[in-house]
C-alpha cells in the first residue's frame, strides 16, 4: 500500500496519509531528514563518512521509486538499483527498517541494531538511538503507530498494537507495551510509564521547528 497510518496530536485518532509520490515530496523528505540529522551546514554527505545520511538518502529514493514503479518502466529499473544499495547498506549498518514507515525528518543517531516492523507507522521528526525495536507481539500483524516528534532512546522497545502521541520521548531501555496517546511526556521503565512531563523536543534539532 502507498498509504500510511499516523497518530494525530493526541495519538487517539488514525488517518491515512500518502507516502512519497512525487519528486517534490522526495526533495522535501530529503531536506527534512538533512535538518533532522544536524547536517544544516552542508547540502550533501562527505565522500568519506556520513554513512547514516547516505543510507537515509538511498532509503528515501528506494521509497519513491517503489511507490511510483507501477506507473513507469524507468522507475522499476531505478527501484531495483536503489533496492540493492539499500539492502547492502542496511546489512552493513545493522538496520532492519522497511520503507514507507517514517514521515519526513527521520534521524538515526548511530550505527547499531535497529529493527522496525513493516506495519509500524511514525510521523515526522523521529530520532532513533541504537538498539531500538518497533515491533509486533508474537503472531500479531499490528505494530505501533506513533505521532510526530518522537525520540527513542538507546535500547528502547515499543511493541504491539499501541498508539503513542506526538512529542513523546521514550527513555533508554524502556519497554512500551501499552498506549500513551496523550503525548508530550517522557516514558521510562519496564513496563514503561510516564516518568516526566517533559516532551521530546529537547532531543530533536530545534531547526525542525523554526521552519
Amino acid at each position: 500500500s502507498n498509504s500510511r497510518r499516523t497518530a494525530g496530536g493526541d495519538g487517539a485518532e488514525e488517518n491515512r496519509q500518502s507516502m512519497i509520490q512525487t519528486k517534490t515530496e522526495l526533495r522535501e523528505y530529503l531536506e527534512q531528514d538533512r535538518i533532522a540529522l544536524y547536517r544544516t551546514g552542508r547540502k550533501r554527505p562527505k565522500l568519506f563518512g556520513d554513512e547514516i545520511w547516505k543510507w537515509q538518502i538511498v532509503y528515501r529514493k528506494y521509497e519513491f521509486y517503489s511507490n511510483t514503479a507501477p506507473h513507469s518502466a524507468a522507475a522499476k529499473i531505478l527501484r531495483r538499483i536503489y533496492q540493492l544499495r539499500y539492502h547492502r547498506a542496511s546489512v552493513r549498518l545493522g538496520f532492519s527498517i522497511p520503507i514507507n514507515v517514517f514521515g519526513p525528518g527521520l534521524s538515526i543517531a548511530h550505527y547499531g541494531s535497529i529493527v522496525v516492523n513493516k506495519n509500524a507507522r511514525v510521523g515526522k521528526n523521529c530520532r532513533i538511538q541504537e538498539n531500538v525495536t518497533i515491533g509486533a507481539t508474537s503472531g500479531q500483524n499490528e505494530a505501533p503507530v506513533m505521532g510526530d516528534n518522537i525520540f527513542l532512546g538507546s535500547g528502547a522497545r515499543v511493541i504491539g498494537d499501541i498508539r503513542i502521541g506526538s512529542d513523546t520521548a521514550v527513555g533508554a531501555n524502556a519497554v512500551v507495551v501499552r498506549s500513551f496517546p496523550e503525548g508530550g511526556v517522557t516514558l521510562g521503565g519496564v513496563p514503561a510509564r510516564v516518568i516526566s512531563g517533559n516532551s521530546s523536543r529537547s532531543n530533536l534539532n530545534r531547526e525542525l521547528f523554526d521552519k
